[in-house]
């Protein structure tokens, strides 16, 4: 059987009980850990020059991790991904900035991975690429002369044409995406972008199967939105609940409702909005004073980042100025909490919420949405308040839908949440734990691997009869 191999920039912590990781490395690991194979990204660490891959193996999944150099880390990551990528893709052209020099350490970076990632590959291996760090991956894998089956998967929103034209190398990437045999994407919305960039760009053409055809390569693009396993987190969250850290919440409450909140601290989340609306609610019903608290954790990232330093300091600022406003001497409003929890803590921790508070600005997925829902009580469900804006709103019909930048219905989603009556908890909480049940990770895993299968081979015949009927012609 052949072996999966994922790539991604980062390959997570192996070791079990350290911090919860993202959205990517979850989804990874647990499908990793069902299939086998090998995981192959950068380790987290700086290194003097680069130097082959470091070979570990737990259980059925090798790790394989290689260092950047500082300047690969500068130019890559902090740059090009991250200055470039990330806010442009999240809509936030205002903070993207573009340097021609950081674009090249991007390309090169790419090509380094892909030349050692060639040196571990078997000619019946499946590749699959992850995220906005990779767009390039297959193409410099081609340039190589790997004819394997590559699919990639972004983890993060795309955007509509228009915005992506921002991003001055717009069409190098587009095209080398397109080495790719499947491209999957979180939501059709992020689909149909991507399609519309082909299209009206007049470099190709899509059919009705889900088959576009661009730039002289047939592949598949498709949304393959990710999900999580809701039993095994419904699980955990009963399992722990006897820790430390969550009675500690619980006999903090003092019998006062929660609102709860869990994020990377980063300005496509909305949290400075979230406390602001949560302001209102205060205001607007002084009844809440002392019987409700929100509790927001978190954890820093890219913190030698200037942005991500500034809304740090904006969300400290925000959360001491309300605090102050309505703080009572046995009552503060808003924990803030700016550290890092063990990923079966927080689903405890959720279990206790009576709302979950989940309203970025723009985001892929969201797969806290989906963890807050699993991790309740049937019997007494809490409540999802939702960004319009994550892809997890197209499946959890349950959630009280939100439009993040509109601060007063915000308020009133609280409002309604808090006083939601149980029957209608229950009712709304059945209408979304089915969906999860229904497209867990597995289905997205075997979904994408299916389809990557499938197009690589009907593409690998397309273009042979291509190549035929032009030998014909002449």
């Amino acid at each position: 059987m052949s072996r999966l191999i994922v790539v991604s920039n980062r390959v997570a912590p192996t070791q079990e009980g350290r911090p919860a990781a993202g959205g990517l490395a979850i989804g990874v690991l647990d499908a990793l850990k069902e299939t086998g194979g090998v995981w192959f990204g950068w380790s987290g660490e700086t290194v003097a020059e680069p130097s082959d891959p470091v070979i570990e193996k737990q259980g059925n999944v090798t790790y394989a991790t290689v260092g950047l150099t500082k300047r690969d880390y500068d130019q890559y990551y902090r740059g090009f991904s991250n200055a470039t990528l990330w806010p442009a893709f999240h809509y936030r052209n205002d903070l993207s900035r573009y340097d021609r020099q950081e674009y090249t350490g991007y390309l090169r970076v790419n090509e380094t991975l892909a030349k050692q990632l060639k040196a571990l590959l078997q000619p019946d291996d499946i590749i699959w690429v992850h995220d906005y760090h990779l767009l390039p991956f297959a193409r410099c894998l081609r340039d190589l002369g790997v004819k394997n089956p590559i699919g990639f998967f972004l983890h993060i929103p795309f955007p509509v044409p228009e915005v992506l034209r921002t991003v001055p190398p717009h069409e190098e990437l587009v095209r080398s995406m397109c080495s790719y045999d499947v491209i999957g994407f979180q939501t059709d919305a992020d689909r149909q972008s991507f399609v519309d960039y082909i299209e009206r760009g007049g470099h190709g053409s899509a059919s009705d199967d889900g088959m576009l055809h661009a730039y002289n390569r047939f592949m598949k693009v498709g949304a393959y939105p990710i999900g999580i396993y809701p039993d095994a987190i419904a699980k955990a969250s009963v399992q722990f609940s006897d820790r430390k850290a969550v009675k500690s919440l619980r006999d903090g409450l003092r019998g006062r409702k929660l609102i709860m909140s869990v994020d990377r601290l980063d300005y496509s989340k909305g949290l400075v909005e979230r406390f602001q609306a949560f302001e209102r609610l205060l205001l607007s019903g002084p009844g809440w004073h002392g019987r409700v608290s929100l509790v927001q954790i978190a954890p820093p990232t890219r913190s030698d980042v200037q942005t991500y330093q500034r809304i740090r300091q904006t969300l400290e600022g925000e959360a001491g100025r309300i605090n102050g406003r309505f703080a009572q001497l046995d009552w503060t409003p808003i924990q803030y909490l700016n550290r890092k929890y063990e990923r079966n803590l927080l689903m405890a921790l959720f279990r206790q919420a009576q709302v979950g508070y989940v309203t970025p600005l723009r985001d892929g997925m969201n797969l806290v949405a989906k963890e807050y829902v699993a991790s309740q009580d049937p019997t007494d469900p809490g409540v999802l308040v939702l960004s319009q804006f994550a892809g997890a709103a197209e499946q959890l019909p349950g959630a009280l839908v939100v439009n993040p930048f509109d601060l007063s219905q915000m308020a009133e989603a609280l409002e309604r949440a808090l006083s939601m009556p149980l029957a209608e908890r229950q009712a709304r909480h059945a209408d979304m734990m089915a969906p999860m049940r229904e497209n867990n990770l597995s289905v997205w895993r075997d979904t994408f691997l299916a389809d990557l299968r499938n197009v690589a081979t009907a593409s690998s015949v397309a273009e042979k009869a291509v190549k035929l009927a032009d030998v014909t012609a002449s």
